[in-house]
């Protein structure tokens, strides 16, 4: 789903509020979670799931191409853990 679909589909169900209000909302939203991870916190949306910031360490790796290897340094990436009730919803014939 677009950012542009979930802003339309936000302004269908509460039309009292502008495109404009909703599309300044989810950017708020998207920039308080991506200041929240850089400063190490995780984020909780219960019932949704747990993003958090894991380590990259510092390695050296080989590119494919020429066997060349290379020195990385250290980076970041996401991690995502879903929540109960999406992991419920989206496997209603599990046992979890």
């Amino acid at each position: 789903m677009l950012k542009s679909e979930i802003i339309n589909t936000l302004q269908k169900k509460y039309n009292n509020f502008s495109t404009e209000d909703i599309e300044n909302l989810l950017d708020i939203f998207f920039k308080k979670i991506s200041i929240s991870l850089k400063e190490g916190k995780n984020i909780e949306l219960r019932g949704f799931g747990t993003l958090s910031k894991k380590i990259n360490k510092e390695k050296y790796v080989r590119n494919p191409k020429t066997n060349q290897k290379i020195f990385k340094k250290e980076s970041f990436k996401l991690h995502f853990k879903i929540g109960k009730s999406l992991h419920r919803r989206l496997n209603p014939n599990s046992n979890d």
